[in-house]
């Protein structure tokens, strides 16, 4: 937050002396950031988080795991917006960040979820709660932990853990994992800018083990056919040595 608001004063001061106004722009110096968050939630785990949340919320926690829309997004989208026989939802300019508008395909377990919604009038999800609702249910599970802390007019509760933020990178990793090509991942979750998005493009210890595991594979395939040939070989010619010996011994 100091460090945007930093930023505006050395733009604000930038323009100021392109117009003339002072002669001399001061240095600013932006206070150190910590590095981009690296949470993200695997598939295994998230069926287990849905099981721990109210049931008016899990379309939208659904919504957000798959398909890595922004919160705010997903929160203005209305039933009109929605077509489930083609399985696509329209967002409209003035409801994207960036706006642009843009189509979200539904993968089956969003669809079969939005299905299951009686009343299909209105907003589509509903986010009622969700930062206390959220909070319960990752501690529940093991994803996070909520402490009590008593103050002196109040009693609230500090959560430390996945934030639901952490969805939309869980979604962009999982398109990556499922070979998805980036600009049709980037075209989904709404990311602009290919550096923004490589920050949500998390790689974890298990996909660089994978990686390596798959190389190996594919190496060892691609040398089978070469060991196959030396072995062949060796044995061809201990053939012949064996026929030039047993020529030699019938000779003599």
């Amino acid at each position: 937050m100091i460090n945007r608001s930093l930023q505006c004063l050395r733009r604000m001061l930038h323009i100021a002396h392109e117009d003339g106004k002072i002669q001399v722009v001061p240095k600013i110096r932006l206070l150190k950031e910590p590095g981009s968050r690296k949470g993200f939630l695997e598939r295994a785990k998230s069926e287990e988080l849905l099981a721990a949340l109210p049931s008016y919320l899990r379309p939208l926690i659904v919504f957000l795991y798959w398909c890595g829309v922004r919160k705010g997004e997903v929160l203005s989208i209305e039933w009109g917006q929605v077509d489930l026989e083609a399985r696509i939802i329209t967002l409209h300019d003035f409801q994207t960040k960036n706006s642009e508008a843009r189509v979200v395909p539904l993968p089956s377990a969003v669809e079969e979820t939005l299905h299951s919604v009686e009343l299909k009038t209105g907003k589509v999800f509903d986010g009622t709660n969700l930062r206390t609702e959220w909070e319960r249910a990752c501690a529940a599970v093991g994803l996070g932990t909520r402490t009590k802390v008593e103050g002196e007019d109040y009693t609230w509760h500090r959560y430390r853990g996945l934030i639901v933020h952490d969805l939309r990178r869980s979604a962009v990793r999982n398109l990556r994992l499922e070979g998805k090509a980036e600009n049709v991942a980037m075209k989904i979750s709404g990311h602009k800018t290919r550096n923004v998005f490589d920050r949500y493009n998390i790689v974890s210890t298990e996909d660089v083990a994978a990686a390596m595991r798959l190389t190996e594979t594919s190496a060892a395939k691609a040398l089978l056919p070469v060991s196959a040939k030396i072995v062949q070989n060796r044995k061809t010619k201990s053939r012949k040595r064996l026929q030039v010996v047993k020529s030699k011994g019938a000779g003599a």
